[in-house]
């Protein structure tokens, strides 16, 4: 294997096979910007359609690109999870694979990491192309998770971001859980978090796997139960293990 690269991103994918070759082509060209090295991570989610193929195809002619292929959907969470394992970067970068997030923000991402010493760069969509049902609940959603949590994430629901890895590792992640990342990730030890302003594009092929219907009373006992965590969680800290030889 090949020297571990300074940048992983990792894209979960489900049925979105139309979507993966004009993300590799836009991610090409938004990493030929980037130093150090990168590997891209592209993680099926169990699709029913050609979207394992593609992401085969791709890694045959591009040596950056590992696949990682889940036994049956599990959903956009254990994707991430899965990805996360397989991550080797320094920092890693995550986005959708349905072309609504725009790769050419990664560098962007990447160079306000480096100039602010940030553990995680989290993307806040700008003029988002959603419904306004979509958008309306979005921003009571995120007033609510901050609530709860106590933290201040703009928009916890946009999948580009870009973190340190080592803060990565660390997280437990349980289904639905990769909404929460940021309050997660500063569980983990994650100290400085900042926001920036991301694209966001319409969606030009398939569908969204998302709704009020099968986000809203599974989102009210997600936050619940991150909350739960929150109040119960320690990190371990040892001032000598003399003992231990």
């Amino acid at each position: 294997m090949s020297a571990a690269p300074r940048v992983s991103i990792v894209v979960p994918a489900y049925d979105e096979e139309d979507s993966l070759e004009p993300l590799h082509r836009e991610l090409d060209a938004a990493l030929a910007q980037v130093a150090g090295g990168v590997e891209i991570v592209l993680v099926d989610d169990g699709s029913r359609d050609g979207t394992l193929a593609r992401m085969r195809a791709i890694a045959a002619k591009d040596p950056r690109v590992r696949v990682v292929a889940l036994d049956g959907n599990q959903g956009q969470t254990a994707a991430f999870a899965a990805g996360f394992a397989a991550a080797r970067g320094e920092i890693t970068v995550t986005l959708d694979a349905d072309l609504q997030n725009d790769p050419a923000d990664i560098p962007r991402l990447l160079a306000r990491m480096d100039a602010e010493g940030a553990d995680l760069v989290n993307g806040v969509r700008a003029e988002r192309h959603d419904s306004w049902v979509r958008r309306v609940s979005s921003r009571v959603a995120n007033a609510a998770r901050n609530r709860v949590t106590h933290d201040a994430v703009t928009d916890v629901g946009c999948s580009l971001r870009a973190m340190r890895t080592v803060y990565v590792k660390r997280v437990r992640l349980f289904r639905n859980m990769h909404r929460f990342l940021p309050t997660l990730l500063r569980m983990e030890g994650a100290q400085k978090i900042v926001e920036m302003p991301v694209a966001h594009r319409a969606r030009r092929h398939g569908v969204s796997k998302y709704g009020i219907g099968n986000r809203l009373w599974v989102g009210i006992a997600d936050l619940f139960g991150v909350r739960w965590m929150q109040a119960r969680h320690f990190r371990l800290r040892v001032k000598d293990d003399a003992g231990s030889g």
